[in-house]
């Protein structure tokens, strides 16, 4: 089976190449790693050697009496010193593992708790389910239902492990989901219908109101016009930067002081901003008040930054100390002027400053035209066309998701085939009761209408418990791996609620074809 994964392995490292050849501007030649190789089937191994132990070493305390003779007492289960050391060995070789992927010790730590800590939930979700169901199941409801759900706390029933299981592959499955939409959004821009593609930059403010004009005049759409002012932070709360290189006690990273800042100044926020903490003041009146200004949520935690926070910049010569009043969530995705900190009206406007103006041309020609007017007219402004660079950069960035789909998709095939092999080992425990009930007189009809109840209920809770177990994990993930806020899409987990569930129940009613149409006298013949 190693061997196999690692051929499958080989495939697609031979596959990249041709799938990134477009969009990497050197050509790439596959060579093979016969580490990797090694490394991948010498863990295969040893994972299928441990998990076997587990029941393996359990065989030494089978009795040949209990082997041989079908009516001798079933041996009871112990736990021994042997099982301890496996189940150990397993918890070790998985962290390894995992240290060896991601290289913080921490992290692998925490990964495998939470791993062994889902499972443990999950398996007294399943206990919990079984006692329920045989404490409160009403007698009013239809035969085959009482009958389905019965078989959740039947003897030798699997309910536990089925949870389980399925639990753990639904998690899977939704998380890598939810992950990459998370990422495919991530890596596309937004406003694809009516964002800006071309760009001025560079005007003076005498100039400002004449090429706005010129804009215009050319039935052109004035998208944003914003005023850039640069500047350097000197001091950040009393310390400057050369009082930060000398203490070691002091985090703020050196690009804090070296960058120069552009930033601009309005009284109100813009559609790609959101006021995340604190309250944004967009105007100063009296030139003795205290200025705030807003910072990013995103530098404003590179900063380690809090609501108050003094800040003081140089303004081409000139010092001005402000405050940090608040924090914005800014979509930087958006092709538009986005700021690390916004200024309020009333503060920069004498400041030496250029302006930007944003518009869209949908025609070439018209943009030719156009570009040819202001260029005449203001040597000095420059224009930046970017539709073809918005073009190619989508096409780059539509290959990533592309990437990102099919990495997540096939690790999904994964976790269909651990939801597969888990109904499918249950196929036995059904065996017997079912030629029990054909005994009877129950029709075959019945059965599939019990077996049918059985699987629905275990997969929907299996697939619920999955669920919020994803959502659980993918906004860990999304606050402290990539730094961004999970909201859940409702119609997403709906979705692999109801595939999951109509999943084990298809997969289920397959399995049991064997089960249904089994000769009662075959079956009740072996047991005697």
């Amino acid at each position: 089976g190693s061997i196999i994964g690692a051929l499958l392995g080989v495939g697609m490292h031979l596959y990249l190449p041709v799938l990134v050849k477009d969009f990497i501007p050197v050509e790439l030649t596959p060579q093979l790693s016969w580490l990797s190789v090694l490394s991948g089937v010498g863990i295969g191994v040893v994972v299928s050697i441990l998990f076997a132990l587990i029941s393996l070493v359990s065989l030494r305390k089978v009795s040949p009496l209990q082997a041989i003779r079908s009516d001798a007492e079933p041996a009871r289960f112990q736990l021994d010193w042997l099982q301890i050391l496996v189940g150990f060995s397993i918890l070790a070789f998985l962290m390894a593992l995992i240290y060896l992927q991601i290289g913080s010790l921490q992290d692998a730590a925490i990964f495998t708790f939470g791993l062994l800590l889902t499972i443990i939930i999950l398996g007294l979700i399943g206990k919990g389910l079984a006692l329920g169901i045989k404490k409160l199941l009403p007698n009013s409801i239809p035969y085959v239902w009482r009958q389905g759900l019965s078989n959740l706390y039947r003897p030798h029933n699997q309910t536990s492990l089925l949870i389980t299981t399925l639990g753990l592959g639904t998690a899977f499955i939704a998380t890598l989901l939810f992950m990459q939409s998370l990422l495919v959004d991530r890596v596309s821009i937004a406003g694809a219908e009516d964002r800006p593609n071309t760009i001025l930059f560079d005007i003076q403010t005498p100039q400002k109101d004449e090429v706005r004009q010129l804009t215009l005049d050319y039935d052109l759409p004035v998208m944003q016009e914003v005023p850039i002012v640069t500047m350097r932070l000197v001091e950040l709360n009393g310390i400057s930067k050369n009082e930060a290189e000398r203490d070691t006690t002091i985090t703020t990273p050196d690009w804090a002081y070296n960058r120069e800042y552009r930033v601009t100044y309005r009284d109100s926020l813009i559609a790609s901003e959101t006021l995340k903490e604190g309250k944004w003041i967009g105007k100063v009146t009296n030139p003795a008040d205290s200025i705030f200004v807003s910072v990013s949520s995103g530098y404003a935690e590179n900063l380690e930054l809090k609501i108050g926070d003094e800040m003081v910049f140089n303004v081409q010569g000139a010092l001005l100390k402000t405050y940090v009043g608040s924090f914005r969530e800014v979509d930087w995705r958006r092709v538009q002027t986005n700021f690390l900190v916004l200024f309020p009206v009333g503060v920069l406007e004498k400041a030496p400053q250029f302006h930007v103006l944003i518009t869209r041309i949908d025609n070439n020609q018209l943009s030719a035209r156009y570009q040819q007017a202001v260029v005449r007219s203001y040597p000095n402004i420059s224009i930046i066309d970017l539709e073809l660079i918005l073009k190619t950069l989508e096409e780059i960035l539509g290959k990533i998701a592309f990437v990102i789909r099919f990495m997540a998709f096939f690790s999904i095939g994964t976790g269909v085939i651990m939801l597969i092999s888990s109904i499918v080992l249950s196929r036995f425990q059904r065996m017997r009761e079912n030629v029990l009930l054909r005994t009877i007189g129950a029709s075959s009809r019945k059965l599939w209408k019990i077996i049918f109840a059985e699987y629905f209920f275990l997969g929907g809770l299996g697939a619920l418990s999955g669920i919020l177990i994803a959502v659980l994990t993918t906004t860990l993930l999304g606050k402290f791996v990539f730094e961004f806020t999970f909201i859940p899409d409702f119609s997403q987990m709906i979705l692999i609620g109801l595939t999951i569930t109509v999943l084990t129940v298809a997969i289920g009613l397959l399995n049991s074809r064997d089960v249904i149409s089994q000769s009662p006298l075959e079956v009740l013949r072996n047991e005697g």
